[in-house]
């Protein structure tokens, strides 16, 4: 069974002041992306109220756990001066991985809605929820898929794109001078 009443995975519902939020993900994703981490944004609102924004960030932080959601967690936690984040929502522009799903569902965040569906690394999020859903431990939390997913996935692909592009030029501009093509 992939999913449980406890963490159901929904298709996002059209809504105005998710689609703001998430455009806030996005513009975290972007800078995350000028400083050449993965583009990948997210805020995390309580009561509301924004109280953190952030991207991606392990390679600046050498910290393999730097990523948007663990970020905004910690950023939040911190504003609210307390470790749980009952009834808080995220937004954040890719689906967590396993790390990031354990971060939320340890913060008791209520509510997380998700940009681009798909990931190299994670089947899916159905597939990952699946991993905890049957631990009593956990509290409730709702996933919602799919809000802004086309400019989520576009930021993503853009960026490995260019990556591959930059990686081809610099394979071809090291290649030494006495290696030249036969005539």
């Amino acid at each position: 069974m992939l999913e449980t009443p406890k963490f159901p995975v929904l298709a996002w519902a059209e809504n105005s002041t998710d689609r703001h939020m998430m455009q806030l993900a996005l513009e975290q994703a972007e800078r995350a992306g000028k400083r050449q981490e993965v583009p990948i944004g997210a805020v995390l609102v309580h009561e509301g109220r924004v109280l953190a924004q952030a991207g991606n960030a392990p390679i600046h932080s050498t910290d393999p756990t730097g990523h948007a959601e663990i970020n905004a967690i910690r950023q939040a936690c911190a504003q609210l001066n307390n470790y749980r984040l009952s009834g808080a929502c995220l937004y954040v522009t890719l689906e967590p991985c396993i790390m990031c799903l354990g971060a939320i569902l340890h913060a008791r965040v209520g509510r997380v809605v998700t940009g681009a569906h798909d990931s190299r690394f994670n089947q899916s999020l159905k597939h990952t929820v699946s991993l905890v859903a049957h631990s009593p431990a956990w509290h409730a939390c709702q996933f919602e898929t799919g809000c802004m997913a086309e400019e989520s996935k576009k930021l993503l692909t853009d960026f490995f794109a260019h990556k591959r592009t930059q990686q081809k030029a610099y394979r071809q501009s090291a290649t030494p001078p006495n290696k030249q093509e036969p005539v």
